[in-house]
């Protein structure tokens, strides 16, 4: 994959939030994800609400977004953080409790293993709050290190917590 400046990929992203009002944070970050330049906004998913990995926490409600980028991989990233900073995102503890949480899922077919970076996301073929929503807005989309779909992935997580999310 070349990845060039004219050049647009798609990019799935995951979205949550445990802290502060989340229904308004997440709506929030995706408008803001949509000020960026590079950055289109073209699909979204529902909300759900899961229960937390980690340590005793409220329960997330998480949701995945598919942009068309045109910035690489490194400054997608970058972007992510800094957005999570703006929704005060504070890195205290691995998988605690937080206002906003971003992070990049696949980017094109692209496989990708550097020192802050991985592309596709290591652990997203074990989260069920990952895969319920992507799979409602890219089912087809094939993830490149297994070369099997979405929703084929979503057939081997337990999804009993994981539920739409209702209302605000």
């Amino acid at each position: 994959m070349s990845i060039g400046k004219s050049s647009r990929f798609q990019s799935a992203i995951a979205l949550g939030s445990n802290l502060g009002n989340s229904l308004e944070i997440l709506e929030a970050a995706i408008i803001r994800l949509t000020q960026i330049p590079g950055i289109n906004l073209l699909a979204q998913s529902s909300w759900y609400k899961t229960k937390a990995v980690g340590p005793p926490q409220p329960d997330y409600l998480n949701g995945c977004a598919i942009l068309e980028v045109e910035i690489e991989p490194q400054v997608l990233l970058i972007t992510l953080l800094q957005i999570e900073a703006e929704f005060g995102r504070i890195r205290r503890e691995r998988w605690g409790a937080r206002t906003l949480d971003l992070d990049i899922l696949l980017y094109a077919d692209l496989i990708l293993d550097s020192s802050n970076l991985q592309i596709p996301h290591p652990r997203m073929g074990d989260r069920a709050f990952v895969l319920v929503p992507l799979a409602e807005i890219a089912p087809d989309w094939i993830e490149p290190v297994s070369g099997r779909r979405i929703k084929q992935l979503l057939l081997d997580v337990d999804c009993s917590e994981v539920n739409p999310f209702q209302g605000k």
